[in-house]
C-alpha cells in the first residue's frame, strides 16, 4: 500500500480565499487544498492532521509567480558590485574599489545598478575602471540592463565589441556593443560560479513569496544550458517552478529540447527610456536622438505566424512608442494570416509595454496580448521629476505604464520584477501599482494581486487552478508575517495591512505541497 498522503493544517491566521473574508485556517493534504475555513470548523481536519502549523495571525496568500526575470543575471549580481546606492561616479568608483578589496582573487568583476540620471559628475571611465580593476575583466551594467561600462579586459577577449554599433571609446556600451560584452562575459564566467548564480536566484525568488519565475532568456543575455542547469537544480531540491522563454526567431529546435513556453520575452524591439535606447515617435526630452528599433513589422509578422502554427508563445519586449507601433502592425499582419482567433488563443506577450497611447490599448486588447508589466518601474522613475519626465517631458511621462487603462481595455496584466532591473518581491509591486504614480493609472488591490498571481499563470497558458486558494486547487502559497495593528479575523484588513509594509516577511513558500522556503527562526 502506498504511504498516506501528508495532511497539513494551517490555524490561526487570515487566509485569503474567493468569496469570504473571515477564513483562518487551511488544510491540505499533498500538493492539493483540501478545505479552507475558520478554526471553529476546523475540527474533522485537526483530528486527522498529520502536522499542525500555528499561524500566529500571520497572512496566508497564493504563491506570488514573477512573469519577467533573469535568472543568471540576478544571482551574478546579488554577488556582484551593488552599485544601486551610487549617488555619483565617484561613488560608484568607490563602490567599486571596495569591492575588489574585499573579492581580490576575483578574475570577472560584476556590478549592476548604477544610475546616472541625477549624478553630478560624469560616469567613470574605461581608464577609471582599468586603474581600479588592475587587469580583471569589469562588466558594470545600467539599472535598466541596456547598457554597460566595461574594462578593457573584457573588450580584448572580443575584439569586435570596438568595432560593433553602440561602441564608445570611454567604455559605455550599448545596442550590438553590449550584447557582444554579455557574450564575452558569459564565456569568461566559470560553469560552477554560474550554476551558484543560477541557485542563487531561484533561492530568492523563494524567499520572496515566488512560486514560479518565468526566464526571459535570449542569445544576448543568457546560455542556452542555463535551462539544463536550472533543471538539474529542480531536481536536487525544492525551489519555485521556472516556466522558459528564449528571445530568438526560429530556434524552433531549441524550444523543443527544452519544453520552453516560447520563442518570446526579450525578443527586442527596441531598448530602455534610461538608457535612451527605447524606440519613440519623437525625440527625447533631454536628446536629439529618438532611440533604435531593432525589428521591423515583416520580421514580428513572420515570428508571430510561425509561433502561432507551432503551438507556441511569441513575445516582444517594447518600451518606447515607436517600438508598440511596430509589434502591433506585425501582429495585426500575422493575425491576416493565421487568423484573428488563433492569434489571439495562442497569448502571445508584450513584455514592458509601457508608452502606450489610447490606440494602442485598444490594439493590444482587440489582438489578445498579454501584458507583462514591472509596476516597480513606475515607482522608481515615475512621477514628477522622475527619469522618465526628465528623458520624455511631461506629456509622454504621464502616459507611461497605464495600467488602469490597460486593465479596462481588457488587457490581461501579469506583473514581474525584471530581475536584476528591480529586485524580488511581490508586495512592492503590488503597492506600486496600486498607488501608480500617475493619476487614475492605479488598479484595486484585489486587482493587483491577482495581476502578480493567477494571472501569472494565465500569462504562461496554465489554467490549472494555480494562483488562488481554495478546495480542490494545487496547494501553492506564501505565509507572510503578521502585520502590526491587525487584530481582527479580516483577511482583507490583513492584505491591506501587509501591502503597506515596506518589506513584509516571508515565513514560508509552498508549490505544490513542497516548502521552498522557511525563514530562519
Amino acid at each position: 500500500m502506498p504511504d498516506a498522503l501528508p495532511r497539513v493544517l494551517l490555524r490561526g491566521g487570515h487566509v485569503m480565499t474567493p468569496g469570504r473574508d473571515d477564513a483562518t485556517a487551511l488544510a491540505v493534504e499533498g500538493g492539493t487544498v483540501r478545505w479552507v475555513g475558520r478554526d471553529d470548523d476546523a475540527g474533522p481536519w485537526l483530528a486527522d492532521a498529520t502536522e499542525v502549523v500555528q499561524l500566529d495571525g500571520a497572512l496566508v496568500t497564493p504563491g506570488f509567480v514573477d512573469a519577467h526575470v533573469h535568472l543568471a543575471s540576478t544571482g551574478l549580481a546579488q554577488r556582484g558590485v551593488d552599485l544601486t546606492t551610487a549617488a555619483s561616479g565617484r561613488e560608484a568608483l568607490d563602490l567599486l574599489t571596495a569591492h575588489v578589496r574585499a573579492h581580490g582573487a576575483d578574475a570577472v568583476v560584476i556590478g549592476h545598478g548604477w544610475d546616472d540620471s541625477t549624478w553630478p559628475d560624469a560616469r567613470p571611465t574605461r581608464a577609471q575602471l582599468d586603474h581600479v580593476l588592475q587587469g580583471r575583466i569589469g562588466y558594470l551594467s545600467r539599472v535598466d540592463s541596456h547598457s554597460a561600462l566595461v574594462s578593457t579586459a573584457l573588450v580584448d577577449a572580443d575584439p569586435g565589441i570596438a568595432t560593433s554599433a553602440g561602441w564608445r571609446a570611454d567604455g559605455w556600451v550599448e545596442r550590438d556593443a553590449h550584447h557582444r560584452c554579455r557574450l564575452a562575459l558569459d564565456a569568461a564566467i566559470p560553469a560552477s560560479q554560474r550554476r551558484e548564480a543560477l541557485e542563487r536566484a531561484l533561492r530568492s525568488a523563494a524567499s520572496a513569496g515566488l512560486v514560479s519565475v518565468h526566464e526571459l532568456g535570449a542569445p544576448h543575455l543568457s546560455l542556452e544550458s542555463d535551462f539544463d542547469v536550472v533543471a538539474s537544480l529542480a531536481a536536487e531540491q525544492p525551489l519555485p517552478e521556472v516556466v522558459g522563454y528564449w528571445g530568438e526567431a526560429d530556434a524552433w529546435d531549441l524550444a523543443a529540447r527544452h519544453g520552453l513556453a516560447g520563442l518570446a520575452g526579450d525578443l527586442c524591439c527596441d531598448g530602455a527610456v534610461g538608457s535612451r535606447t527605447a524606440a519613440l515617435l519623437e525625440p527625447y526630452a533631454d536628446d536629439p536622438g529618438s532611440g533604435h528599433l531593432y525589428l521591423a513589422p515583416d520580421e514580428v509578422a513572420a515570428h508571430v505566424v510561425a509561433c502561432t502554427r507551432r503551438g507556441l508563445q511569441a513575445g516582444f519586449h517594447v518600451i518606447g512608442d515607436r517600438a508598440v507601433a511596430t509589434v502591433l502592425t506585425g501582429i495585426a499582419r500575422a493575425a491576416e494570416t493565421v487568423g484573428l482567433d488563433a492569434v489571439r488563443a495562442a497569448r502571445h506577450r508584450l513584455e514592458h509595454l509601457e508608452l502606450v497611447d489610447a490606440a494602442a490599448v485598444a490594439e493590444v486588447a482587440r489582438l489578445g496580448l498579454h501584458a507583462s508589466v514591472q509596476p516597480c518601474f513606475d515607482s522608481t522613475w515615475g512621477g514628477p521629476g522622475g527619469l522618465y519626465e526628465r528623458r520624455l517631458g511631461t506629456a509622454r511621462a504621464v502616459r507611461m505604464n497605464p495600467f488602469a487603462e490597460l486593465a479596462a481595455a481588457g488587457v490581461p496584466l501579469a506583473f514581474g520584477s525584471d530581475a536584476p532591473v528591480t529586485p524580488f518581491g511581490a508586495w512592492p509591486a503590488v503597492r506600486a501599482a496600486v498607488e501608480h504614480r500617475t493619476p487614475g493609472q492605479s488598479i484595486p488591490l484585489a486587482a493587483a494581486i491577482e495581476a502578480h498571481t493567477v494571472a501569472g499563470w494565465a500569462a504562461a497558458r496554465r489554467d490549472d487552478g494555480h494562483g488562488v486558494l481554495a478546495a480542490g486547487h494545487p496547494a501553492s502559497y506564501a505565509v507572510w508575517d503578521r502585520p502590526a495593528g491587525v487584530t481582527s479575523d479580516g483577511t482583507g484588513d490583513a492584505v491591506r495591512a501587509t501591502c503597506e509594509l515596506p518589506a513584509p516577511l516571508c515565513r514560508a513558500t509552498v508549490h505544490d505541497g513542497r516548502t521552498l522556503h522557511v525563514a530562519t527562526g
